[in-house]
Order: C-alpha cells, then structure tokens, then sequence
C-alpha cells in the first residue's frame, strides 16, 4: 500500500477498513456522502477492488456505510429515515415496529465526575451537558434517558438546537456539529424504579423496570456520550441483535 503503515498482522482488507475509518474521522467523507469508487480506492490504497470490496462491505455490515446497488457507497446518516431509530431498541410486545417520540425535559450543565471522565476520556471536572428526556409511545412515557456528553466537543449544544432536529440526539449530533455514532456498548440491570424516575414514568415507585447504560462511540473509537435509561417493559421489551 502507498504511504501507509497500519499493523502488519492485520489482514490486508482490515488495513483497509483502518485507513478508511481514519479518513471518515478526519471528515474527509460527510454523513450522506458518497465514497469513492472502489476502482479509486483500490488506486488511492495501491490493492485490489476485491479487497477494497471486502472492507467496504465488512463497513456496511457493521452499519458505518450504506451499500446501494448502481449507486455506490455512502456514508451512513442519522438524517435518514431508514436510519432514524437505528439505535432505539425498544419494541412492543404486540410486534412490529415501534417509533418512540422525545420530548426533551431538561438541559443543564454539570461537571464529570471520576467515573464519568474516565468513561468519556475526559479530565475530572470537565464540563458536561446534561440532556434528559422522554421516550413516548402514543403518548405514553415509556423511556426516561439521562445523557452525558462532553462540552467542549459540542459548543454551542443548547435547547434550541436539539429542538430544531426533532429531540433526535444522535441527528443532532451529527448535523448541528459533525459528530456520528458508530456504535454502543450497554450494561443491562433490572432495577426498582426511585421517586425521581417514577415521577417521570407516571408509574409507582417500586416499579421494575430495565436499567440501560449506554458508552457511545464515533470513529475512532472516541466516546461521545454517556447515557442512563430506564424502560418500562409492562408491554414492551429490549431487542438486540448480537452479530
């Protein structure tokens, strides 16, 4: 490969993957926009189309890319409505699909305390806004979310922004400031819901409910946000699909 030096253990097509994920967190290639040929990348890498193929599939399969026949390779956006509610897990009993609405509660500011500046890499004390919400379905309260996020990667985040994209976090993210999560990684407890939660959900204090922490990462691996919810599952329930 030309002017490149990723790990030599990696297979060729995971170098690859590498160098283009460096280049998406360098924003070289914008949510919605189009990569590349394969035949240019394959050039641009000095490798083949098929391992230039297999990179950009093994992207699209971990949802980092959209592949579209006859149109080319994008890369994938929270703007899309395909995409919308492509990290909301809740569903209903009944099946089908589930589209919770938000509706943002409060916005703040509050400092990171040890755990939270480890989790976020960030030092102790820096700045964090706190964003809490509800997840409504029909009306309904359903999810109550607190998330965290460092101030400094989102200058200029205030309640007026998140309510010109819909309460939609990760949109938010991604068009009011360039930031787009790739992935999560979440801890799942039961837990009995206290004063503040129940309040929120309309429910009775004592309530079982699931416990979700989420650490969400763009390219990278760079954590962006932390966030605490609790879901009522009397008639709904957490889906994941585990790849």
């Amino acid at each position: 490969m030309k002017n490149v030096s990723p790990p030599a253990f990696q297979p060729l097509y995971q170098q690859i993957k590498t160098l283009i994920t460096k280049a998406l967190s360098q924003g070289e290639w914008h949510a919605g926009e189009p990569l590349p040929s394969e035949a240019d990348l394959a050039a641009r890498y000095g490798v083949s189309q098929g391992t230039v193929r297999k990179a950009l599939n093994d992207m699209a399969y971990q949802n980092v890319l959209v592949r579209q026949q006859g149109k080319g390779t994008f890369v994938a956006s929270h703007v899309s409505e395909d995409r919308r509610y492509h990290f909301t897990c809740i569903a209903s009993d009944r099946g089908g699909k589930t589209y919770p609405t938000p509706e943002i509660l409060d916005f703040g500011r509050d400092k990171a305390d040890a755990a939270a500046a480890r989790k976020l890499g960030v030092g102790s004390g820096a700045l964090l806004y706190v964003i809490r919400r509800l997840m409504r379905v029909k009306g309904r309260p359903i999810v109550y979310d607190e998330s965290r996020v460092p101030a400094a990667l989102f200058k200029g985040l205030n309640l007026a922004v998140l309510t010109e994209q819909e309460s939609m976090l990760y949109r938010t993210f991604e068009v009011a400031f360039g930031v787009r999560i790739v992935r999560a990684q979440e801890r799942i407890k039961a837990v009995a819901a206290d004063a503040r939660v129940a309040a929120n959900l309309e429910i009775p204090v004592g309530t079982p409910l699931l416990r979700i922490e989420r650490i969400a990462y763009t390219f990278d691996d760079k954590p962006v946000e932390l966030r605490r919810s609790h879901c009522n599952t009397d008639a709904y329930h957490y889906r994941a699909k585990i790849n």
